[in-house]
């Protein structure tokens, strides 16, 4: 199985996990209980913009070790969030008008639409590899875009890409 945490797109080869109802949602539940799944039983986990609404004292923690206990051997964790170092500089930099500088705040700290839209955590790559590293991961990559979903993996914001994408392998 394949299982994109926080999808609400209709795929073929993905079920979905995602906290609220929806049209699409196989499995409704938080990421940070992945108990209803087997170890060893997902071949891949996507997430997209999702993570960093989860705190970094233990809940980041606690998912990155269920997802890892999920994997099949081999299996791969795809994980996009907002890019903290990008969305500082860039929020910083001369020349983006209110909208752009807005948009990027809103990046930083959630939409805050409902009860589950605020972020409590601003993520960098170096912060990612050591959530990997203590997760047990075997290893892990940089990766420019997924292109598997339309989603905020892709977003550009000043023609930035504004998203950190990681792949880590069990």
């Amino acid at each position: 199985m394949k299982l994109h945490i926080g999808g609400q797109e209709a795929h073929v080869d993905w079920k979905i996990l995602n906290i609220q109802k929806g049209p699409h949602v196989d499995f409704i539940g938080n990421c940070t209980d992945l108990s209803n799944f087997a170890d060893k039983s997902i071949e891949t986990i996507y997430a997209s913009h999702v993570f960093e609404h989860l705190d970094y004292k233990s809940e980041l923690e606690t998912t990155f070790l269920n997802c890892h206990r999920v994997l099949e051997p081999g299996g791969e964790l795809m994980v996009s969030v907002p890019n903290l170092g990008v969305l500082c500089q860039l929020f910083v930099a001369e020349g983006l008008t209110v909208q752009q500088r807005y948009k990027l705040m809103r990046m930083m700290f959630g939409g805050q639409v409902d009860a589950y839209d605020y972020h409590k955590v601003g993520l960098i790559e170096d912060f990612l590899a050591n959530y990997f590293s203590k997760a047990k991961f075997s290893n892990w990559k940089r990766v420019e875009e997924f292109s598997i979903f339309k989603d905020a993996s892709s977003m550009r914001i000043g023609g930035h890409l504004i998203s950190l994408n990681m792949i880590a392998v069990k």
